[in-house]
């Protein structure tokens, strides 16, 4: 029943249903930019929020900060941005059309352009006499993705800044302020969410690459020479889908069931850095909702790695394009706070209790970018569903963006009365609930199913009349249909449990 939803229907959906639209579009939009409508706004809220309930609200050791967008232009200099942070950019001879090279590689010849030098790319074009639009290309050139803008009213003397292009950096200046108002101990994290900005030189697949986007960065600091004792044995037995660096120098990109165990014996990362893997694989699919068939766990290559990781492993999903980064987990060893200590002449070493000494912690940086991450949702949660005529979007209710929708019958006064009495109850207990009381009730259950909302509640005229069945009201499940009679008193306890854990609804008499 369930379809795998291409890019343009999930693009066509989003704009039907208010999740995204393109950013004025009146205007005729603007390639890379986008606006959240209602349900999208608040599809993003419940992602962040689930995310820090599970990764900082439940734990000692994480904490959150909320950096500057805009901040010293001297730490993108320190961290390498500068000087770095790039893409390889093809140029035509005659329009001077700009193209991303790697994704003009893997378009053209169907092959991966993440791990391509520049000699690579004009090689294959040479080799291939590869043109676009007729026209040849010039040499492959670096492009810096930052966005430039100026700080300061006199333009005679204005300072060139940057807008951030990762949220992470400015937590490495921070990390003995955070630390120290802590009182944090090794290994510890610090989680930033918010905005980041690349020039992409071509953006494309809808909302996967943007000029403007939100990430969740974590930079979790731990001593080179300890072993996380966090790893346990339910950790290094998850099995995953694993591409591995050396089995991409094929065409035919063979991925191979492995454990985490597996990949620890063979070297590919520390402890530290498996544990992380493990807890996000998990969590995507356990708490998420994304299948493991959709999920798999790529090995950086060696030409492909960042400037800062020894070794990043990304998490993909396969979304209508097929499998692409979703969330990356980089080691970053020390660069960062070696970098930052040598530009800023501040002593950023850290005292570590367990060893009595003073050491500049490593550092192991999930990344999940907030709008693939939405895409990945959607994807899995679209349901074709044939038998019932239309759309079912089966989000996990954590992240659902309404949690119930409270349905009066019909539009009598009675009944409409007592839905507005409920629907005040539930919201003032934080519960975000829809009303609706336009058309037929199964319409309205088919507009709900369209939107992911997990449980509808119908008040009927023997919730007003005497009767065994007053004070009740009906309760609808989105993925069985199944309904159930359950008392107006209990309707709040009973939501809390289903929102806990969906299972719970087999269980109500």
């Amino acid at each position: 029943m369930a379809n795998k939803i291409t890019l343009p229907e999930l693009a066509s959906f989003c704009k039907k249903k208010g999740f995204v639209f393109q950013a004025a579009e009146i205007y005729g939009g603007l390639a890379g930019f986008f606006d959240f409508g209602p349900l999208g706004t608040q599809l993003k809220h419940n992602l962040k929020d689930t995310y820090r309930k599970e990764f900082v609200h439940k734990r000692d050791n994480i904490v959150e900060q909320d950096g500057s967008i805009i901040t010293n232009p001297k730490v993108w200099k320190a961290s390498g941005h500068v000087d770095n942070f790039g893409d390889l950019v093809l140029t035509t001879t005659q329009t001077k059309t700009k193209l991303r090279a790697d994704h003009f590689i893997e378009d053209t010849l169907n092959i991966p352009g993440d791990a391509l030098t520049a000699d690579d790319i004009n090689k294959l074009i040479k080799e291939h006499n590869l043109k676009y639009n007729d026209e040849d290309f010039e040499e492959v050139k670096d492009f810096n993705l930052m966005f430039n803008t100026q700080v300061g009213a006199d333009t005679t003397k204005t300072a060139t800044a940057y807008l951030r292009p990762e949220t992470c950096q400015s937590i490495f200046p921070n990390f003995r302020s955070v630390a120290d108002v802590s009182r944090a101990k090794l290994p510890f994290g610090i989680v930033q969410v918010g905005k980041a900005f690349r020039n992409e030189i071509s953006p494309r697949d809808f909302i996967f690459r943007c000029r403007e986007f939100e990430q969740i960065e974590m930079e979790y600091f731990f001593h080179p020479q300890t072993e996380c004792e966090a790893l346990s044995e339910k950790q290094l037995q998850t099995k995953i889908q694993f591409l591995s660096a050396e089995n991409q120098d094929n065409e035919s990109a063979q991925m191979t069931e492995v454990t985490i165990s597996d990949l620890l014996k063979q070297k590919r990362l520390n402890t530290h850095h498996a544990y992380w893997v493990a807890e996000f694989f998990n969590w995507l699919n356990h708490d998420i909702g994304l299948n493991t068939k959709n999920l798999r766990i790529r090995e950086h290559t060696k030409t492909e790695l960042s400037h800062y990781s020894t070794a990043t492993l990304d998490i993909d999903y396969q979304y209508g394009m097929g499998f692409k980064e979703m969330l990356g987990i980089a080691n970053r060893g020390d660069y960062d706070l070696t970098q930052h200590q040598k530009h800023s002449k501040s002593k950023l070493e850290f005292f570590d209790e367990v060893t009595s000494s003073k050491v500049l912690p490593h550092v192991i940086e999930p990344s999940l970018g907030v709008e693939r991450f939405m895409m990945a949702v959607l994807s899995e949660g679209f349901t074709n569903d044939e038998e019932r005529g239309n759309i079912v979007l089966k989000l996990e209710p954590k992240v659902a963006p309404f949690k119930v929708a409270i349905l009066p019958l019909m539009g009598k006064a009675p009944l409409v009365a007592k839905a507005q009495e409920i629907l005040a109850e539930l919201r003032d207990e934080d519960i975000i609930t829809d009303y609706d009381k336009s058309g037929s009730v199964g319409r309205r259950y088919a507009r709900q199913d369209e939107i992911g909302t997990p449980y509808c509640v119908t008040i009927d005229f023997e919730t007003l009349e005497d009767g065994e069945l007053k004070d009740t009201v009906t309760i609808r499940d989105r993925d069985s249909t199944e309904q159930k009679r359950i008392a107006v008193s209990d309707l709040y306890i009973t939501l809390r449990k289903l929102l806990k854990d969906k299972s719970f609804f087999s269980k109500l008499e």
